[in-house]
């Protein structure tokens, strides 16, 4: 888990500025516990606040429009899933130890899956399945364009960075290789439709080895859904992927952007996060070899 500085304009955050935060603004719940939970997250500080709540501030500039975008189309999307998924339960305003907007949501139960050592690797492919089923069954109409719904196109600049960055601690070429082939996959041409964004295993909870909760709807956005098949590689066994598939309906270009999102999004974080987060980093280093692995 990690709680040191990831970002050079990350703000320290602790317990003291998180109980004036809620005595402020929340004056009902100033005498509940409240102590940081450690995480692997990039974007926000959680703290537990008494036995059901949590507080979640962003760590950086970067990370305050992902709390506000939650709360405004959180609401909206929740009754439409299978899982549960966090509940706002108040929004704090920057004041005088804090320059940015907060919140307070439901606390869920569970764990993070360890990719590896799932309980139930076909049951939570199944799970996930019927979660990005549900969630593009939601009306699109008017919602927002997802921060990665958006053509893979887009990220070739950051991933050229990137690679240039890991020569020698990875097989760049063979990364190289694999992220011109997702290229060429034909780009989305349906209708707009939801999207999670970020369905890594820090953003699922489960439960006897079943999905219980998803959160963390920062990234959540319409546009191509082929994102939400990261967690074929992020979080699953190859043994289940094709159940994963499957349950999904993915034809063979989905596929293909779906696994090149999945190796640009590690590969794009791994440099970054090489030393600061090991979690994220050790992640990003298990996508591309899961993903090496399949080609051969």
């Amino acid at each position: 888990m990690c709680a040191v500085r990831m970002h050079e304009d990350e703000l320290d955050i602790d317990v003291s500025v998180v109980g004036r935060l809620i005595a402020g603004r929340f004056p009902r719940w100033a005498g509940l516990p409240l102590r940081r939970l450690e995480s692997s997250g990039t974007e926000n500080a959680i703290f537990r606040l008494g036995a059901d709540k949590i507080v979640r501030l962003p760590r950086h500039p970067r990370a305050v429009e992902g709390i506000t975008h939650e709360l405004r189309w959180l609401p909206r999307l929740a009754s439409g899933l299978p899982t549960a998924a966090p509940e706002p339960l108040g929004r704090g305003e920057p004041g005088e130890d804090f320059p940015w907007p907060w919140a307070v949501y439901s606390w869920l139960d569970g764990r993070n899956p360890v990719p590896g050592t799932l309980e139930a690797p076909r049951l939570l492919a199944e799970d996930l399945g019927a979660y990005v089923t549900a969630l593009r069954r939601i009306d699109a109409a008017e919602g927002p364009l997802g921060y990665r719904g958006v053509p893979l196109a887009t990220r070739d600049r950051f991933m050229r960075e990137a690679l240039a960055q890991l020569a020698g601690r990875v097989d760049t070429a063979a990364v190289t290789d694999l992220w011109e082939q997702a290229l060429r996959a034909p780009e989305y041409a349906g209708p707009p439709v939801w999207a999670h964004g970020d369905l890594m295993a820090g953003n699922l909870l489960v439960r006897d080895g079943r999905l219980t909760a998803v959160i963390d709807y920062g990234t959540v956005g319409v546009g191509d859904p082929a994102v939400d098949l990261i967690s074929a590689w992020c979080v699953l066994p190859a043994e289940v992927r094709g159940a994963f598939r499957e349950s999904v309906g993915a034809d063979d270009a989905e596929w293909a952007r779906g696994r090149g999102w999945a190796l640009s999004i590690a590969v794009i974080a791994l440099p970054y996060y090489w030393d600061t987060n090991p979690p994220v980093a050790e992640n990003s280093r298990h996508v591309i070899k899961e993903i090496l692995a399949e080609s051969r």
